[in-house]
């Protein structure tokens, strides 16, 4: 049985150095501006904070929707979205909310075809944070009704800027492709990153894979510049609908010299005749959407037609490799910059015991990969047998996971957050924070605390640091 951390543990100083990367924006290594803390989101806490003993900080005010998109942290700030089409920004100080910026009309669920998120959808997707340009990047699901939608009820997917300082629009540009295709089956569930100046968005279909009612629907990944402009896509599946990237919330992964890493599923089936699809795949993508390498498993045609997507979770960079796992419980390794093509593993693993969903983290060689039955972590070696399954929690914790300080972090369906040790995977402590999350909810670290994701509100707890100071201005 976990106890309370306030009791657990003992203090320690926190760290404060800077970082910066070539795909994230530069700023305090406090700072947590992208889904998992990283281009890369391995959820590594680079500043090392000291998160023991932990006391509640502050909840914030209920706010106007759900929120199923990670809390981030800029410049003493906290970011949260909601499925109102709501942009809230709070002091990470005392949680009062310094600005809220509600950009436009979301889609009722029951005008979708299918879906598991209601009464509204809207923001769905971590948003991303440039602290270069002091801008919040979002994308908005809006609904288009009356005389402006040819079809009675339409969806539009709109690129937000906002001014992180005011909340400024300073960019709306729609965010798919203008290729036909029917955005009331499209779900922008991914978190969104940023690569060299652009903004990287991924697409799905809503739970369920149905059709939408005015026409077909794939999966995209898609680049627009961060100040607008040309847009660049890849479109997943070539049969007449399906494909997604959806990852369970995870964003595309950025890797040192800007290529993107994605994770496809949801293919369609034609029979033993069609031609593969660049569905149930690990895809490297460039900046501009080309693509450069990608595996698929030998079976995915029964993949595809048994929606045994691969893309249930995200692509783990480590040591030279990419990780990835999906709803067959088996584990592949891949060479980064050259995933194999067709049966192109270097080893595969049997790992999971039902669908893994969400991000992973990393931590030095290990990947932390949040499997149903519990979080397991596995080990990857640069020789044989390269991949070995060290533990999987025996509390059947598994929401997708951050480390931090020296502990794993993960939110679990009983309404807290539990702390594992990263050596055995056994549970040294939880935070009840006493309000239920949403799908595959996951917490993040900034400014010396640690917040999580209710199902309308954000929870901070701080360590023995304390508050930290007002926001920049």
């Amino acid at each position: 049985m976990a106890v309370a951390l306030l009791c657990l543990f003992g203090a320690a100083a926190s760290g404060t150095a800077r970082s910066s990367s070539v795909s994230q924006s530069s700023g305090s290594a406090s700072d947590w501006t992208t889904y998992h803390g990283s281009a890369e989101a391995t959820g590594l806490d680079a500043a090392k904070t000291t998160l023991r003993p932990s006391r509640r900080a502050w909840t914030s005010p209920k706010l106007d929707g759900q929120v199923y998109g990670e809390p981030l942290v800029a410049d003493g700030r906290v970011i949260a979205a909601t499925e109102n089409d709501t942009v809230y920004v709070m002091a990470a100080r005392s949680g009062r909310i310094l600005w809220s910026r509600h950009l436009a009309k979301p889609v009722p669920a029951g005008d979708l075809p299918c879906g598991d998120i209601s009464p509204d959808v809207g923001i769905t997707g971590t948003p991303v944070v440039d602290l270069k340009r002091d801008e919040i990047f979002v994308v908005a699901d809006t609904l288009i009704a009356g005389p402006a939608a040819s079809h009675g009820v339409e969806a539009s997917h709109h690129l937000y800027g906002l001014n992180l300082l005011t909340g400024k629009v300073e960019l709306n540009e729609k965010a798919m492709p203008n290729t036909g295709e029917d955005q009331l089956a499209q779900l922008q569930r991914p978190g969104l990153a940023l690569d060299n100046g652009l903004v990287v968005i991924a697409y799905g279909q809503n739970w369920g894979d149905c059709p939408g009612p005015n026409g077909p629907a794939h999966g995209y990944v898609v680049s627009i510049p961060e100040q607008g402009g040309q847009l660049n896509y890849f479109q997943i599946s070539h049969g007449s609908d399906r494909g997604a990237v959806w990852m369970g919330g995870s964003s595309p992964v950025i890797d040192p010299q800007g290529n993107v890493y994605v994770a496809s599923a949801d293919g369609y089936n034609q029979g033993p005749h069609q031609r593969y699809d660049d569905s149930d795949a690990v895809l490297e993508l460039s900046p501009t959407m080309h693509l450069k390498s990608l595996f698929h498993p030998k079976d995915w045609q029964t993949l595809s037609a048994d929606d045994l997507d691969l893309g249930t979770g995200d692509p783990a960079l480590v040591d030279g490799f990419v990780f990835q796992i999906g709803k067959t419980d088996i584990g592949y390794l891949l060479r980064q910059g050259h995933l194999g093509g067709s049966e192109g593993e270097i080893a595969s693993l049997h790992v999971c015991s039902g669908d893994p969903d969400g991000g992973h983290a990393v931590m030095g060689s290990v990947v932390y990969i949040p499997c149903p039955n519990g979080l397991t972590a596995i080990r990857v070696s640069t020789k044989r047998p390269y991949l070995k399954q060290l533990w999987t929690d025996s509390d059947g914790v598994h929401g997708p996971p951050i480390v931090a300080d020296g502990l794993i972090w993960t939110i679990g369906t009983d309404d807290a957050v539990h702390a594992l040790n990263p050596a055995n995977g056994k549970e040294v402590g939880s935070i009840s924070f006493g309000a239920s999350a949403n799908h595959f909810p996951t917490p993040s670290v900034g400014d010396g605390l640690l917040l999580l994701p209710g199902t309308d509100q954000v929870f901070a707890f701080k360590g023995p640091a304390g508050l930290p100071p007002a926001p920049v201005s």
